[in-house]
This record gives structure tokens, sequence and C-alpha cells, in this order.
């Protein structure tokens, strides 16, 4: 019996490019709106908001290449059982990864999730 490959269905994939432009905008947002902004940073130490917070969290999370390991672990999870969840999940920490300075490891991630559609699919019906 053979397997089709790994593709998602249309009401799925409208899903997953959702969820990775929402991930995609988010790390845009953060990056050019918090990260790179002196005067965010100038404010955040006299201040104690939810911006600074977050700020303080993003870059403790990209200093420790997080968002890459994530991206890459969830694509070698994706890369040896298919699947929607683990697919969408690769796709938002690689998006978030690549704009975030954790390029490297992303960058690895989004290679092994384009290798992953050639991957013979369990859930697939036929």
């Amino acid at each position: 019996m053979a397997h089709r490959s790994f593709l998602p269905g249309a009401r799925a994939a409208n899903v997953i490019l959702a969820l990775g432009a929402f991930a995609l905008g988010w790390a845009i947002y953060v990056r050019y709106a918090l990260l790179e902004q002196s005067s965010v940073g100038l404010a955040c130490r006299t201040l104690e908001t939810m911006t600074c917070e977050t700020r303080t969290l993003v870059i403790a999370l990209f200093s420790q290449s997080a968002f890459g390991i994530a991206a890459l672990v969830a694509a070698v999870i994706q890369l040896i059982r298919p699947s929607l969840v683990m697919f969408t999940v690769a796709l938002m920490a690689t998006c978030v990864g690549l704009v975030v300075y954790n390029n490297s490891l992303s960058g690895v991630a989004g290679g092994l999730l384009l290798i992953s559609f050639a991957r013979p699919w369990r859930g697939a019906r036929g």
C-alpha cells in the first residue's frame, strides 16, 4: 500500500497560513517596535510595563537561541512523524526565529520543513 506524501488540505492550509502570518507579524512587531527602538529601551529603564516585560523576555529568549532551538526541535519531530499540528508549530517557531535574531537554527528548521513534504503521511486519506 503506497502512502501519500504529507500535504495539508485546503482548510488546513488556510489555518496554517493564518497562524504563520500571525507569528510572522508578531515577530516583526516585537523586533522593529520593541527591540530596535532605543527610545523603548530607555523608557524601560524607568518603567515597568507589560511592553517592557515582553521586551526583557524576548531578549532573554533570543540570547539563549530559544526560538531557533524550538523551531529546530519541532521541525525534526515533524520530519520524523508528520502531522498538521507539529507542522504548524514548527512553521510558527521558524517564522519567529528567522525574524528575531535566531537565523541559523531557524534556517535549518525551515529546510527540514520543506523536506517534510516528501515524507509519507499516515494521516492521509486515500
